[in-house]
């Protein structure tokens, strides 16, 4: 980690104006006063009924965050349509259906898209008249997505593009007016604009799913579809730019609205905690209780500030840069947006779990809205990307780095004691140049050996929120609820990075007397491990059943 001064530009929820929170009360208000009254009608695939909220939606301005307002848009930022997509993360399998509009249905037109594509379907996607979808899996081409069989051959004229295939669980299916598709052509992968109406584009029929059930699921099908040779979405040959920078956009988005059902989740505990009775008191008053509480706001903490950072520092990366450049700055991001989406999507399925724990039998019925968000979340670590696969995508780009400027991984000697959590990750940071330095002298081959891709992942996952949480307590210096969080993120972080670490060792490096070694050099290093987490995890518990605020 570099200096804690050197990086205090880092962006935090507290950071937000007034403006910006007026848009977030907006999509609040959509989602209580809109969405959630139609819950019901939405899981019962009442398609009017989700259209005339993308309608309202659009009205809103919520679907227009990040389009240009040369396109009916508002042309805002990452930050702001992350605070966005957290609000709308209460809404259920909503959420799904705008996520997939507003990210990967409408982000491909405006990185892409050329002048004419813009101006023909940007205004109508900004407004909700036509909903956008995104057509890249296939029955065989789920994680390999890069290699699908759906192709497309120029007619003979060279004046269109013949498609036939089958896209799989597309999101929206039922719902939308045009879709961005992905075939194989003669010169690679290509990226396609597809409208609904074009003669052979049918849809299947509607995925049963275990949650998310409002969300149209569906195979899109492409039987001899003529698609206009001016309806490619940027080069032909090179869909994968197009698949991969959305993706990674589309998970940045995906961990904001974790985080917003999250905080939903978190909120049904403690309310429920509050009213439920046992043994003559509150069961929010049992200890026990107060530490899964405690544990679901420490997560969601952590998660935010993450997730936050990362949009913020994407922010700064777009405004440096050119036309030309900003899609090569985008992919900058990957390794960032593939960690918030497995951190947020994975807190969120511990949170739930917690909360159906937590209202006990009753969490089980279907009475109670936490069964819905305990069955709606799992879908989380699947979409966007396997957890596994985003795993493999950071691991990858967190060695490619350190091949490149290798670090030294001399243990660390501070000339002035540290704050104690800055030595957390200090720490770790060293810990984890050892891991990367244990697999390259062991030259272990990564993509046979995926287990120490997994840790690798896992290592610089917990970094990148201990720090994240850090810097964002240092800026909000009074809050006391926040230190305490902090701590705890800190102090179980190292403790996750410092076992990763010794297992990757104990693993890859074969000679014992090295093994011994690095493991001694672990054991010595200099830190305090024996605060007392349960006080502090019983106030930060206290805090937020007592201020509802301390949640949202």
């Amino acid at each position: 980690m570099d200096k804690l001064e050197d990086k205090m530009t880092i962006f935090t929820p507290e950071d937000f104006q007034d403006e910006e929170e007026l848009i977030a009360k907006t999509a609040e208000l959509f989602i209580k006063q809109d969405v959630s009254p139609n819950i019901t009608a939405i899981e019962k695939h009442q398609y009017e009924v989700t259209r005339q909220l993308f309608q309202k939606a659009g009205d809103l301005g919520l679907l227009a965050i990040e389009i240009p307002e040369d396109y009916g848009g508002l042309a805002l930022n990452k930050k702001i349509s992350g605070l966005v997509a957290e609000k709308m993360g209460y809404g259920g399998s909503f959420s799904v259906s705008y996520n997939i509009h507003a990210g990967v249905g409408t982000l491909p037109y405006i990185y892409f898209g050329d002048a004419s594509q813009k101006h023909r379907y940007l205004p109508k996607l900004a407004s909700g008249e036509w909903i956008g979808a995104y057509a890249l899996t296939e029955p065989d081409a789920g994680s390999d997505a890069l290699h699908p069989k759906t192709n497309a051959i120029l007619n003979g004229d060279g004046s269109a593009w013949i498609l036939n295939g089958e896209k799989q669980w597309i999101t929206n299916a039922q719902l939308a007016d045009i879709f961005v598709v992905f075939a194989k052509t003669s010169e690679g992968m290509t990226a396609f604009i597809v409208e609904r109406t074009f003669t052979g584009v049918s849809v299947g029929q509607e995925e049963e799913k275990m949650g998310i059930k409002g969300s149209s699921t569906a195979t899109l099908i492409l039987e001899d579809v003529s698609v206009p040779r001016d309806h490619v979405l940027g080069e032909v040959g090179k869909g994968h730019k197009v698949a991969m920078n959305i993706l990674n956009m589309a998970r940045l988005k995906l961990a904001f609205s974790n985080i917003g059902t999250a905080k939903q989740a978190l909120q049904l505990a403690v309310n429920y905690g509050k009213e439920r009775k046992q043994f003559h008191k509150p069961i929010v008053d049992f200890t026990m209780i107060q530490e899964k509480l405690a544990d679901m706001a420490i997560s969601i903490y952590g998660a935010e500030s993450a997730a936050y950072r990362t949009a913020g520092e994407m922010d700064d990366a777009i405004e440096l840069a050119s036309k030309e450049s900003m899609v090569h700055r985008m992919a900058d991001f990957a390794l960032e947006c593939a960690l918030n989406k497995v951190n947020c999507s994975e807190a969120l399925g511990k949170i739930v779990d917690e909360a159906v724990q937590i209202h006990g039998g009753y969490g089980y019925m279907q009475d109670y809205e936490i069964e819905r968000l305990y069955r709606d979340a799992r879908i989380s670590r699947i979409f966007e990307g396997t957890n596994e696969i985003n795993r493999l995508t950071i691991a990858k780009m967190l060695y490619k780095k350190y091949t490149l400027a290798p670090s030294t991984y001399n243990t660390p000697v501070a000339d002035q004691p540290a704050e104690i959590n800055q030595q957390y990750i200090q720490l770790s940071n060293y810990l984890m140049q050892v891991a990367l330095a244990v697999i390259t002298d062991a030259q272990i081959h990564l993509e046979q050996e995926q287990e120490y891709m997994r840790l690798l992942a896992d290592i610089a996952k917990d970094l990148y929120v201990m720090e994240a949480s850090l810097l964002r307590t240092v800026k909000n210096v009074n809050e006391k609820t926040k230190h305490l969080m902090t701590d705890i993120i800190c102090q179980e972080g190292y403790r996750k990075i410092e076992k990763s670490t010794i297992d990757i060792i104990c693993a890859a490096e074969t000679n014992e007397q090295k093994r011994k070694i690095w493991l001694d050099d672990i054991q010595q290093l200099n830190i305090h491990l024996h605060q007392n987490l349960f006080m502090k995890k019983r106030e930060i518990a206290r805090s937020i059943i007592n201020n509802p605020k301390t949640i949202s």
